[in-house]
């Protein structure tokens, strides 16, 4: 069974999404708008989030460091830990990520890897303690990522955070059952920086529906919209 999927994202009031280009407000700072974030993000309850693999690389800055005398490895999946309390989920095609613990913030890490990502690079992750799901064709399939994830580790609330390539590429596979925006009063105002969704060239006019749930004024002229998804 597939994970529920909710996209939660913060963005400015024209939809970018990297609060350090952001005016200023005198309703709120940067850091009430995270703190915001992370109140959402633990009340929805998510037993698992996926990000990008640029988001991702902020988070761990590690290098390469393959093992010296690296055995035989496991395809398609390699799972170091099937009971954690969360997992954090990366998208990473060409295995660019690397990690120097299992975990983030405590929460287990787990990469979805294309076909192509050598061996060493598997033999790094298992090393590291970090799990992985190889894809079997050209490009990462998200719809047999997630009922790998929801069999396998027991998967069944998966929050969304970006950035804009993974939030397009869910909507776009009509893998979103919500989404779970919060607005801070700021604006960006570059329209070469990126929105919250990036769906490329072909967009997502006539695959999705939105639907408003619920609209929440919050602390620091924040602004929580909720919409489901068809």
């Amino acid at each position: 069974m597939k994970p529920h999927v909710i996209c939660l994202m913060v963005t400015s009031i024209d939809g970018r999404l990297h609060a350090s280009r952001w005016t200023q407000s005198p309703d709120g700072q940067k850091s009430d708008w995270s703190d915001a974030f992370e109140t959402l993000h633990d009340k929805l309850g998510g037993d698992a989030w996926i990000v990008g693999r640029v988001t991702m690389a902020e988070m761990s800055k590690a290098q390469t460091h393959p093992p010296a005398n690296a055995g035989p490895v496991e395809r398609p999946h390699h799972f170091a830990k099937r009971d954690a309390k969360a997992y954090a989920i990366a998208l990473d095609q060409s295995g660019k990520l690397h990690f120097n613990k299992p975990d983030v913030g405590g929460d287990h890490v787990v990469v979805l890897l294309g076909r192509d990502v050598p061996d060493s690079h598997l033999a790094e992750l298992t090393a590291d303690g970090v799990s992985y799901i190889v894809a079997d064709g050209d490009t990462i399939d998200l719809s047999a990522a997630l009922d790998v994830l929801g069999r396998e580790l027991g998967i069944r609330r998966l929050l969304l955070e970006g950035g804009a390539s993974i939030n397009g590429s869910f909507l776009a596979a009509g893998l979103v059952n919500e989404i779970s925006l919060l607005i801070a009063p700021a604006v960006d105002g570059n329209p070469e920086r990126q929105a919250f969704v990036d769906a490329g060239p072909d967009g997502l006019a006539g695959k999705v529906k939105l639907s408003l749930t619920s609209c929440e004024t919050l602390d620091h002229g924040v602004v929580h919209l909720r919409y489901a998804v068809s």
